[in-house]
């Protein structure tokens, strides 16, 4: 795969707000998943995994806490965006089918935050990092 086209953006305004905004909200969910902040940690976000059946929960939490925190700090900053944004697409997918569907759309704990967030990360990973991001630097050198 060539780095350069994972990399490459547009020069989007839009996406730099979308990639700040939801690089923040990944973060401050992601840093509870570590312990930081309040949450139960690796361990007890392993724990609930397990309770849903969940394969291989303590790997599952640490690619979830990761997936946000870090995945969310890639998207503030511009960097490797796609990828980042496709982590994140995939983990709320199955927040989305696996942990909110059977509350409804709307309905406390329902699904339509996780759907929303689910496509702002697509939004990220289809077109990528736009305006003032490492990757549109990158993508932009010979």
């Amino acid at each position: 795969m060539n780095l350069k086209k994972l990399m490459s953006t547009t020069d989007s305004w839009g996406l730099l707000g979308l990639r700040l905004v939801t690089g923040v909200i990944f973060i401050a969910h992601g840093l509870p998943k570590f312990g930081i902040g309040g949450g139960g940690g690796l361990e007890g976000l392993a724990s609930w995994l397990g309770g849903m059946g969940v394969p291989l929960p303590m790997l599952n939490a640490v690619l979830v806490a990761s997936s946000e925190t870090i995945g969310g700090a890639m998207l503030i900053i511009g960097l490797m965006t796609r990828f980042a944004a496709a982590t994140q697409v995939i983990a709320m997918l199955v927040a989305v089918f696996m942990v909110h569907w059977s509350n409804g759309f709307t309905a406390n704990g329902g699904y339509q935050w996780a759907l929303l967030m689910a496509v702002a990360a697509f939004t990220l990973m289809m077109d990528g990092a736009g305006r003032y991001s490492i990757d549109g630097m990158m993508s932009k050198k010979d």
